[in-house]
Order: C-alpha cells, then sequence, then structure tokens
C-alpha cells in the first residue's frame, strides 16, 4: 500500500513512518507539507491512501477534500487532526473522507485504519461511533444541524476571522459568508456574533 503523507509536523510524519516500519504492507512513497502542492504530488505518486492533515498550511481546511474529491474521486483519505473527535471526524466524512482519526490514537488503530480503508471500508473509532449513537449527547445534535459549509464558516469565526477573510479562505463571496452567519444565529439558537463564538467553542469546534 503506498502511502502519501499530507502534513506540515515533521515530527509526526517521521514518527508515524518509523513505528510503521515494521509493517511491511506500508510504503510511505512522498510527503506534503503544502496544500498548494498536493494535486500535484497526489497526480504525480498516485498514492493508494493520503494521510490528511485538516489544517495544512495554505489548506481550506474540510473544503480541501471536497476539492480533491472533484480531481481523485477514487482516492482513499484519512483525515488525521488534533482537533476534537466528536465535531470534524463527522464534518470529515461528510465532505469526502473514507476516515478519520485523532493523532492522539495508538499506532496500532492507525494500522487498523489505514487497513480498514485500504479494503474499501470506512473508517471512525468505536469511542466516535458510540458518540454519534447517542441521541442524547447535546452537543452532537447540535452539530448535527449544521452543514459542512457552516462548520468551516464557525471555526473561521471563532478564531477572530473577518467577514472577508472568510470569504476568501472559503473561496466565497462576503455577502454568503453573511447569509451562513445569519442560518448559523438561527440554528444554534443565538442573537448576536459574541454568542455565537461562545456556541462554537462550547462544541469545541475552535481550535
Amino acid at each position: 500500500m503506498n502511502i502519501l503523507i499530507a502534513d506540515h509536523h515533521p515530527v509526526f510524519r517521521r514518527g508515524l513512518r518509523s513505528m510503521m516500519k515494521d509493517h511491511k504492507e506500508f510504503s510511505f512513497k512522498a510527503k506534503v507539507d503544502d496544500a498548494n502542492d498536493l494535486i500535484a504530488s497526489i497526480a504525480f505518486h498516485h498514492p493508494d491512501v493520503l494521510i490528511l492533515e485538516v489544517d495544512l498550511p495554505n489548506s481550506s481546511g474540510i473544503g480541501t477534500l471536497r476539492e480533491l474529491r472533484s480531481h481523485f474521486p477514487d482516492l482513499k483519505v484519512l483525515v488525521v487532526s488534533y482537533h476534537p473527535e466528536e465535531i470534524y471526524a463527522i464534518s470529515a466524512v461528510k465532505a469526502g473522507a473514507n476516515g478519520y482519526i485523532s493523532k492522539t490514537r495508538s499506532i496500532k488503530e492507525v494500522r487498523k485504519s489505514l487497513l480498514s480503508i485500504a479494503r474499501g471500508e470506512s473508517y471512525l473509532s468505536e469511542e466516535m461511533k458510540s458518540q454519534i449513537d447517542n441521541k442524547n449527547n447535546k452537543d452532537i445534535l447540535k452539530f448535527k444541524k449544521l452543514s459542512t459549509r457552516e462548520i468551516e464558516v464557525l471555526n473561521l469565526l471563532s478564531k477572530g476571522r473577518r467577514n472577508k477573510e472568510i470569504a476568501k479562505a472559503l473561496s466565497i463571496h462576503e455577502k454568503t459568508v453573511s447569509t451562513y452567519k445569519t442560518r448559523l444565529l438561527k440554528k444554534l439558537k443565538v442573537d448576536n456574533i459574541a454568542d455565537l463564538i461562545h456556541q462554537s467553542r462550547l462544541l469545541q469546534i475552535a481550535s
């Protein structure tokens, strides 16, 4: 299985390769540390699986997955991140990822996730599946009301980004950002942007 790692943390890349060296079924052929090089690198190396950090520099986050799907519909993608699993896992899968795993997980589970994805299966941790199935989890219920794009806008708002910056990051019009903000206010039942940002933190969307 040929793997391309798209991650800007050298320690993570080297650590993963080192810990997986005894598993001969995996071959780490290339690495990318900037989203500007991602599409060209995939086209050149033809990996079986892409390990993608959701916060890769010059990336639009989860939105990058949609772009990858338009270029490489059959590419298998495992998203890795330090972000809260219960939020980004759902968003990543909705955007086209085959699986999601937190960087805090064991190497054994990373191997399990890669093998599952290579077989054409999807992968989420057992804890994640349990949380999604828990109908009493208020945070998950709130999150399920939001679209992938709304999550992206909310995440950028929580980081203090202005409408113009959000529009540029997501390649949308400023007026569209305002529309998403209005929808978020309504869906999360708050009256102003300050409360909206507070909600995003309660939902653990903020990094």
